[in-house]
């Protein structure tokens, strides 16, 4: 089992490191790939070094999978060509998400549509992972009518530079920005870019990421918040159902979800935060009650580690579902 981590040097591409050697992947040949000036560096596996070679000279390579975090466009064209040598790409970018020719995975709830002939696989967005996880088991109960959702994201999610950003604001240094504002003491409402529609492109992945893995019949709006956290995404989430509920039994669907964790005793200030999902796999759920201002309607709040669930564990689960199932 040969695998390419493209873009072994970013945050997920560390990210993936971790969580292979944490699950004891069964590989046989790790092979980490990065930009040109990242090329000879040494990566460490598991006591091993391995150097860094560019996707030009991975393409020599015999590959089985490639687990790519390098961004939309090194997705748009190498994610092709290492298909058509037969290598199966998992891909972290957005690029292939919204495709109708290929899957968006979540593998505890849609891994089973994968088929051998999957040659490349879209990983979906960080933030719609952890949100898909929570509704999963109450759709399947009560059918999930509406969603509106605000997040409260790590700046881990923007990247190094952002990292830097807060801590050279925290220290009073002047540097590199990686947001039009400062992120220290500071929420900017304010994730990807603006579209025509007012809404940010990360606002409209959780709309039509959540439609794609779930169900197309499900409305969705979301305001996506950058805050100065490091370590977890966090989410208010307000779901209208078509049916009504009872929050025992919708306690216990959650719990009954595998890669969910319930979080919900405020008597004891017992509920989710970044700071305890932080390097956590699970997707945490707590302040679950019932909207009192409009019928069949919930409120509940969500919380993961968006490197890992809402990234490089995810990756690795699909990898993983891939192997279990012989569809490499």
């Amino acid at each position: 089992m040969k695998i390419a981590i493209v873009g072994v040097t970013g945050m997920v591409g560390q990210e993936m490191l971790e969580v292979l050697a944490e699950r004891n992947f069964p590989l046989t040949e790790l092979i980490p790939v990065a930009s040109e000036k990242s090329c000879g560096k040494l990566v460490n596996y598991l006591g091993q070094d391995n150097e860094v070679i560019s996707l030009s000279d991975l393409q020599e390579r015999e590959v089985d999978l490639a687990l790519l975090s390098a961004g939309r466009e090194v997705a748009k064209i190498w994610a092709p060509k290492l298909a058509e040598k037969g290598c199966k790409v998992i891909d972290n970018s957005s690029y292939w998400r919204m495709s109708k020719k290929h899957k968006l995975i979540v593998p505890e709830i849609n891994g089973s549509e994968l088929e051998k002939s999957d040659m490349i696989i879209a990983n979906p967005n960080c933030s719609t992972i952890q949100l898909v996880m929570a509704l999963a088991p109450l759709h399947k109960k009560y059918s999930v009518k509406r969603v509106v959702v605000s997040t409260y994201q790590s700046i881990t999610g923007t990247g190094k530079k952002a990292v830097e950003q807060l801590e050279n604001e925290e220290k009073g240094i002047n540097g590199e920005m990686a947001y039009p504002h400062p992120i220290h003491q500071n929420a900017l409402p304010h994730c990807d870019f603006f579209q025509e529609n007012g809404y940010t492109k990360e606002e409209m992945k959780l709309t039509n990421e959540t439609k794609k893995i779930l169900d197309e019949t499900i409305e969705v709006t979301a305001t996506a918040v950058r805050v100065p956290v490091v370590g977890g995404h966090s989410e208010s989430v307000n779901i209208t159902f078509e049916n009504d509920f009872d929050l025992d039994e919708v306690r216990f669907a959650l719990n009954q979800m595998e890669g969910v964790v319930v979080v919900d005793n405020p008597t004891k200030n017992e509920y989710p935060m970044p700071i305890n999902s932080h390097k956590k796999e699970e997707v945490f759920v707590g302040r679950i009650r019932r909207d009192f201002s409009q019928e069949k309607t919930l409120n509940m709040w969500v919380v993961a580690d968006n490197l890992r669930k809402g990234a490089a564990t995810n990756t690795v689960q699909i990898a993983e579902y891939l192997i279990k199932n012989n569809l490499l």
